[in-house]
C-alpha cells in the first residue's frame, strides 16, 4: 500500500520491488512445501535464519542421499524412512533398499 502510494519513486522502481517481494514470498511457500517448518522456534532473526539453514541443509543432504544411492523414494519419503530408523543401526542403504509397497501393502 505505501508503495502504490509513494508517487516519489518512478513505476520501474515499484514493479521491481513487488517482485523481489514476490520472489520472497515463493521462496517461503517452497520452504513450506518442502522443508517442512510450520513455525520457527526463535522469534530473532539469527534464530530463523539458523532454522532455514539447518531445513535446507537438510533437504540437501537427504537429495544427496537418493541421488548417490540411487533409490526410487521420494525425498519425503526418505525424510520418513530416516525419522523411523534414526536409532536403529541399520545402515541407510540398507534401510533405502526396501522395496516400496505396492497399493499400500506392506
Amino acid at each position: 500500500m505505501f508503495l502504490t502510494n509513494n508517487f516519489d519513486l518512478p513505476s520501474l522502481t515499484i514493479e521491481n520491488i513487488y517482485k523481489s517481494r514476490w520472489q520472497i514470498e515463493l521462496f517461503f511457500r517452497w520452504i513450506k512445501q518442502n522443508l517442512r517448518i510450520k513455525s520457527f522456534s526463535g522469534t530473532s532473526p539469527n534464530a530463523v535464519k539458523t532454522e532455514v539453514w539447518i531445513a535446507i541443509s537438510i533437504y540437501v543432504l537427504v537429495a544427496i542421499i537418493r541421488n548417490e544411492l540411487n533409490v526410487e523414494h521420494s525425498l519425503h519419503e526418505i525424510l520418513q524412512i530416516l525419522s523411523v530408523s534414526l536409532f536403529e543401526k541399520t545402515p541407510i542403504n540398507e534401510a533405502l533398499s526396501r522395496k516400496k509397497p505396492i497399493n499400500g501393502e506392506e
